[in-house]
């Protein structure tokens, strides 16, 4: 069951496995590159390693922790050496069954399984004498949950994950997150200690810490070290899920708005039309103006809360749409939510307004073809055309390509590149606007 057992030095061993996972592919919703999420400066790792050694003592001089799998130190000795097991009690699998002296154990598997820990000591007359034993129990324990990334939806998916992992391990959870986004939630959720990764290094969290888990999107783990089962299969928040051990049923996050009054007085519907890259986008060329046009036929004011008034790069730049009240710019994502709160319908690609929409308790009219619609929150109003091409982010088979904005796996520079967007009409979203307004 491959787990990895470290002759004589413990110390560069141990610290190894943790940049294992630092360097581990990630790729949280699509926003980051292979090795490095969105936001991290180059050379800035992923994630706070542990500790080289493990953080907690056990007798004899033993030491173990579950801070990115289980992990357990035995000493040097002169003579005779110790029997180290590893189980996961859940499935009574024995993962690791071996003889070793002044070395770090660390299990393959860095999700959560509740291990069981066991440590004999073999003397020199070969007698074998149990010595340590410990079942993984995170009840009043310290715990780190690491959200890498900054970006938005990322964060708002698995954070329900996060609170489900406290309440049901009993947990002192630390989420490291944005500082962005972090005001959002941390009021909404006071029995969580929320913290930057740069806060939680300065206070050495990490030195204190039962365990460890890193949520992401693990695109190259073949082994399914980092997640028991590929994030494509199940979806980019139930992925959280499956790593933390709770059930993966879908959960909007709670928010905190300091203001959550109405902006304005008219009926007004939101808008989002901006992406991090281009087979996101809505590429049909007049679908948001007819579907703006729609709108106010309606009596609605159309705002369009992006942070960027246009995006794109080389000769592909997306502008707002004509017709839409330009309420762009970097705003406070608590104002964000204020104006989601309180429209009529939010219309959107799958990005992270859509999920801060979800979260505030809009309806979401979800405009999108590269992502199957179990990649995202379920919404009655979901816009994908079965008839073209489709789906390529959740395919296992296509990689996506961070630095790629023209990315389109199956049809780049032919003239089907973008089609799962750009052949859903303006008439297709109007039909499930209708439904919500009926």
């Amino acid at each position: 069951m491959s787990e990895t057992a470290a002759p004589a030095s413990p110390a560069p061993q141990a610290e190894a496995q943790a940049q294992a996972v630092q360097q581990a592919p990630q790729q949280p919703g699509g926003e980051a590159s292979a090795a490095q999420p969105s936001g991290q400066p180059d050379g800035k790792p992923a994630y706070l390693a542990p500790p080289p050694l493990p953080v907690l003592e056990g007798p004899q001089g033993i030491r173990f922790d579950f801070n990115l799998g289980a992990r357990v130190h035995v000493p040097e000795r002169k003579e005779g050496k110790w029997r180290v097991i590893l189980r996961d009690l859940d499935t009574g699998n024995i993962l690791f069954h071996h003889e070793a002296a002044g070395a770090t154990i660390s299990s393959s598997k860095r999700y959560y399984v509740r291990f069981g820990i066991e440590v004999i000591d073999i003397g020199a007359d070969g007698v074998e004498r149990p010595v340590f034993q410990h079942e993984y129990d995170a009840r009043g324990q310290e715990v780190i949950i690491q959200l890498p990334v900054g970006t938005l939806g990322d964060t708002l998916a698995w954070f329900p994950y996060v609170a489900r992992f406290a309440e049901e391990r009993g947990a002192k959870v630390t989420c490291l997150l944005s500082g962005l986004i972090l005001p959002l939630l941390k009021d909404a959720y006071p029995n969580i200690t929320l913290m930057t990764s740069e806060d939680a290094e300065k206070a050495e969290v990490p030195a204190k810490a039962y365990a460890t888990y890193c949520i992401g999107l693990f695109f190259d783990d073949k082994e399914n070290n980092q997640q028991p089962t590929d994030f494509r299969f199940v979806g980019l928040h139930r992925t959280a899920g499956y790593i933390l051990g709770v059930s993966p049923h879908e959960e909007a996050p709670r928010l905190h708005l300091p203001d959550d009054s109405r902006p304005i007085a008219e009926p007004y519907v939101c808008i989002a039309v901006q992406a991090s890259t281009q087979c996101k986008y809505w590429n049909n060329p007049t679908g948001w103006q007819e579907v703006i046009a729609f709108l106010k036929e309606k009596g609605y004011r159309v705002i369009c809360i992006d942070q960027k008034t246009v995006h794109g790069t080389g000769l592909v730049w997306n502008y707002i749409p004509h017709g839409a009240e330009d309420e762009t710019g970097n705003r406070p994502l608590a104002e964000r939510a204020r104006w989601l709160k309180h429209a009529d319908a939010f219309i959107g690609l799958s990005s992270g307004l859509a999920w801060l929409a979800w979260a505030a308790g809009t309806e979401v009219v979800m405009i999108s073809g590269f992502t199957h619609p179990t990649n995202e929150f379920e919404t009655p109003y979901r816009v994908i055309n079965w008839h073209t091409c489709n789906s390529c982010w959740n395919d296992p088979t296509e990689r996506f390509d961070h630095h790629n904005f023209l990315w389109c796996p199956r049809h780049e520079n032919t003239p089907r590149q973008f089609e799962c967007t750009r052949l859903i009409t303006s008439v297709h979203v109007i039909n499930e606007l209708k439904k919500l307004f009926a």
